[in-house]
C-alpha cells in the first residue's frame, strides 16, 4: 500500500557545486528537487569578493538545465584580508546571503581559510551590524586536538567566545556531528541556527572503518559515535526551528576519493529527499520532515518560504538510485545508505 506526503518544496542551506564540468554535471542533481540552496564558496581560487560571487552565480545560471528552477544563494569566502565595505555591499545587493569561516586547513580548499580570528573582526563586527550570517566550519585545526574531539573544542575555544563578544552575530553551526553541537544549537538562542546534513544521520564512524575503509563514506567532519548519530536524529526530527537541513552534499570524482590520499565529503544531492522521509518515519516524525527541510531553513535567513511543494511517495518495492553520475569531469559515487529506501520524489 502506498504512503505519501506533500511538503514545501525544500531549500539545502549548505552546498557544493564545484565549476566547470562538475558544476554542469551535477547541478541538476540538486535542482530537480530543491528551490535555493546556501553556495559554498571554497573554489580554487575561492570565492572572496562580491564581484566574484556574481560571477559564481551568472556560471551556476548558464549551467542550469532548460526547464529546471532553482535560485543560488551565494557566500563568500572570509579571509583575514577581506572587506567588510566589500562584504556590506555584496549584501545589500542582495547578492550574497552569508558569510563562510573555514579554520584554514579544515577541509576541502580551506587552505585560505582564517588562523587569527582577531584579523577577522572588522568583518565580523560590520555582519553582526547588517544582520547577514556567519556559517562556520565549527573544528579546530590544531594538530594536538583528536580529530573527533575538533567540533566540541571549537565550540568551547572558539564559537561560544566568538558568540560572547558579538551576541549580536547571526550564526550558523554547519552540519553539525555531535550531541554537544547539538545541545549547543538548540540553547543557543535565535541568533544561532545548526544545519544537519543527510549522511550524518544515517552512519557512524564505524560505517567508514568496519571491514574496511569505505572512502565514499568519509566526511568532514568526520562521522562520529553512534551515541552522536542518534542525537543528530533527535535534533533533525524534534521539529525545533534552530535546525534546518544543509546536505553539504560534496562532489569528488571517484578517482579521487578511492586513493591514497582520498578526499572528504558524501554526495547525496541526487536521494537526500527519500532517505530523509525514510529516517523521519523510521523515528515516527514524518510530520516534522516539512520544518526541517523547508520551513527552518528560510525562517533564520529571514526569506520566504516556497510557494512550489513536493510529493514524497512510499512503495512497497524499494526504490532504486543512480549508483554514479556521469559528469565530463568523471563518476561521481551517490550516498549508498546500506539499506534498502521505499520512499521517492513524484511528481
Amino acid at each position: 500500500m502506498t504512503q505519501e506526503i506533500l511538503i514545501r518544496r525544500p531549500d539545502d542551506w549548505h552546498l557544493h557545486l564545484r565549476d566547470g564540468a562538475m558544476l554542469q554535471g551535477i547541478l541538476p542533481e540538486t535542482a530537480r528537487h530543491f528551490a535555493r540552496a546556501i553556495i559554498m564558496p571554497n573554489l580554487v581560487p575561492p570565492v572572496v569578493t562580491g564581484e566574484q560571487a556574481a560571477a559564481y552565480r551568472d556560471r551556476i545560471l548558464a549551467a542550469l538545465p532548460k526547464g529546471m528552477t532553482f535560485t543560488p544563494l551565494m557566500t563568500l569566502y572570509l579571509t583575514e584580508g577581506t572587506d567588510p565595505a566589500d562584504v556590506a555591499a555584496a549584501a545589500e545587493s542582495g547578492l550574497v546571503k552569508a558569510v563562510k569561516l573555514y579554520p584554514a586547513g579544515a577541509t576541502t580548499n580551506s587552505h585560505s581559510g582564517v588562523r587569527d580570528l582577531d584579523k577577522v573582526m572588522p568583518v565580523l563586527e560590520k555582519m553582526a551590524e547588517i544582520g547577514l550570517p556567519l556559517c562556520t566550519h565549527g573544528e579546530v585545526t590544531t594538530a594536538e586536538v583528536d580529530i573527533f574531539d575538533r567540533e566540541a573544542v571549537f565550540i568551547d575555544t572558539v564559537l561560544d567566545p566568538l558568540r560572547c563578544r558579538l551576541p549580536e552575530l547571526r550564526v550558523v553551526m554547519e552540519h553539525i556531528t555531535t550531541e554537544e553541537g547539538a545541545t549547543y544549537a538548540a540553547e543557543g538562542g535565535p541568533n544561532l541556527g545548526a544545519t544537519i546534513t543527510t549522511h550524518h544521520l544515517i552512519i557512524n564512524r564505524n560505517h567508514i572503518l568496519v571491514g574496511g575503509i569505505k572512502p565514499h563514506y568519509y566526511c568532514l567532519p568526520v562521522a562520529k559515535r553512534e551515541k552522536h548519530r542518534l542525537a543528530l536524529r533527535r535534533a533533525a526530527t524534534s521539529g525545533k526551528s534552530c535546525y534546518f537541513l544543509g546536505t553539504d552534499s560534496a562532489p569528488h570524482v571517484d578517482a579521487l576519493k578511492e586513493h591514497a590520499c582520498g578526499c572528504a565529503g558524501c554526495f547525496t544531492a541526487t536521494n537526500t529527499m527519500a532517505l530523509l522521509a525514510h529516517v523521519f518515519e523510521e523515528d515516527s516524525a514524518l510530520d516534522k520532515l516539512e520544518a526541517f527541510a523547508s520551513l527552518n531553513g528560510p525562517a533564520f535567513y529571514g526569506l520566504p518560504v516556497n510557494d512550489e511543494k513536493i510529493r514524497l511517495v512510499k512503495h512497497e518495492l524499494a526504490q532504486t538510485f543512480p549508483e554514479k553520475i556521469i559528469t565530463e569531469a568523471g563518476p561521481v559515487t551517490v550516498f549508498n545508505p546500506g539499506y534498502p529506501v521505499h520512499w521517492a520524489v513524484e511528481a
